[in-house]
């Protein structure tokens, strides 16, 4: 059973979501800093009864309805603190429960949104097609509100139990971060393909095996570093940092937006995205990585759009050979098919950040990670089947932590290794070129760690 200060840390956090403020407004608002409430909502302090008065007078409740819990103080805010009274539950992420319809004001079907192409699927308009139309109902409010909305629905229906929140949002989360993505395609410019026919190179070769695609995933270090390590010749310090988010910062990135067409030849048209087969050249680099990541074979190979963007970007630099463009599957492309969504994740990742809110954190985390890991082929997601898109937005974010890399490299670090999504062995003053910290722009240090000496 939790107890009374763990709750109140609680309540605190769920109407800081209900009237949208975050720590230093609070702060402010009772006479505090914002690390001072930083510190008693992380249990580092504790909250004395004048600051719950104050807190009580400032959301304009009783401060025994303040101490009653989360779902008691949030069902006692006066409308009045609420920003967005009465649209809240107008577009809510949780799925579709059997509730009445009666109450939306809006009927899904008879909307009155742009005409959409019929949907790929198309039976003579059979209603087992519809899923698709409400999907397309536009939000109330913000983005962020869904996701704020969310998260204070699981905690009241969990009675304050955080753990219990956190794991029904994480289960919920597919078809959370679905209903966000179609909520953020309304009024788009582009309608894109959901279930456009798969192209063979996208298709698995067994049922358990993978496609055609080599992604980039990077699994490099410096051959000449370690072999001088281990003979003795060099000692150096090496920080392993570790890139935040990096599949959210990966979903802005050319996306294709209809079935992919084939084409043959060595051209390349900025303006459309997909895979390519491509003799990827020769790279003439050895202090740093190739975007090809951890590929030792030779030959041409399939790659997709931002892997080969970067080739070709590495080759105006001199760092490699030309890539060779022999066939590709390719559609017109938008950066911004999934911009709105991915800003509505970070303002939430950002704000639960703020507030020490780990329900929040691992609920967008979970969001966007299973967002990228089931738009492929996968039954835990039946709204969208582009594993186009799933190979793209991986090699993204490998064509970041590339860039990374190479920015290390010219500031005059030593990059000393390079692997997974997101972790880059630097040698070097890398808080001159590197902000810390954990936003999405901002790298976090995992470990330090002697190359040499004693290894």
């Amino acid at each position: 059973m939790m107890s009374t200060e763990e709750t109140l840390r609680l309540t605190v956090a769920a109407l800081m979501q209900l009237t949208r403020e975050r720590q230093p407004d609070v702060a402010a608002a009772i006479g505090l800093t914002q690390p001072q409430l930083s510190r008693r909502q992380s249990g580092k302090a504790s909250w004395t009864l004048t600051d719950c008065d104050r807190l009580a007078a400032h959301w304009g409740l009783p401060t025994l309805d303040l101490l009653a819990g989360p779902t008691h103080a949030a069902g006692c805010l006066p409308a009045a603190r609420r920003p967005t009274v009465g649209t809240q539950t107008a577009m809510p992420l949780a799925p579709p429960a059997p509730t009445p319809p009666a109450p939306r004001r809006a009927a899904p079907t008879t909307t009155p949104a742009p005409a959409e192409a019929a949907p790929a699927p198309a039976p003579a308009a059979a209603p087992s097609s519809a899923p698709h139309t409400p999907r397309r109902t536009a939000p109330a409010g913000p983005l962020p509100d869904l996701i704020r909305d969310r998260v204070i629905a699981a905690l009241t229906e969990a009675g304050g139990d955080a753990d219990a929140a956190q794991a029904a949002l994480i289960k919920s989360a597919v078809p959370d971060v679905m209903r966000l993505f179609a909520a953020s395609r309304v009024g788009g410019r582009y309608e894109h393909s959901e279930f456009p026919p798969t192209a063979d190179i996208l298709q698995k070769r067994s049922q358990k095996g993978s496609d055609a695609i080599w992604e980039g995933r990077p699994k490099w270090r410096s051959a000449d570093l370690h072999r001088a390590a281990r003979a003795g010749h060099i000692t150096m310090d090496v920080t392993a940092l570790d890139m935040n988010a990096a599949y959210l910062a990966a979903l802005k990135t050319w996306l294709p937006i209809g079935k992919l067409v084939h084409s043959e030849g060595d051209h390349h048209d900025p303006k459309r995205s997909g895979v390519h087969l491509v003799d990827p050249g020769e790279w003439t680099t050895p202090d740093l990585p190739s975007p090809l990541g951890s590929r030792q074979e030779p030959g041409p190979l399939w790659i997709t759009e931002p892997t080969l963007r970067a080739l070709i970007r590495c080759a105006k630099m001199d760092l490699c050979t030309p890539p060779k463009i022999m066939e590709s599957w390719t559609s017109g492309a938008s950066e911004g098919l999934l911009e709105k969504m991915r800003r509505a994740l970070v303002t939430i990742r950002d704000e639960a950040i703020a507030n020490n809110d780990e329900v929040t954190t691992e609920y967008v985390k979970s969001m966007y990670s299973k967002f990228v890991s089931t738009i492929g082929e996968s039954a835990a997601n039946r709204e969208i089947r582009r594993p186009d898109w799933m190979h793209i937005i991986r090699s993204q974010a490998f064509v970041n932590l590339w860039l990374k890399a190479h920015k290390a490299h010219e500031a005059g670090l030593t990059v000393v290794q390079m692997s997974g999504t997101d972790e880059l062995h630097v040698s070097g003053n890398w808080q001159e070129v590197f902000p810390e910290g954990r936003g999405l722009s901002q790298v976090k240090a995992k470990s330090i760690y002697t190359l040499g000496g004693n290894e």
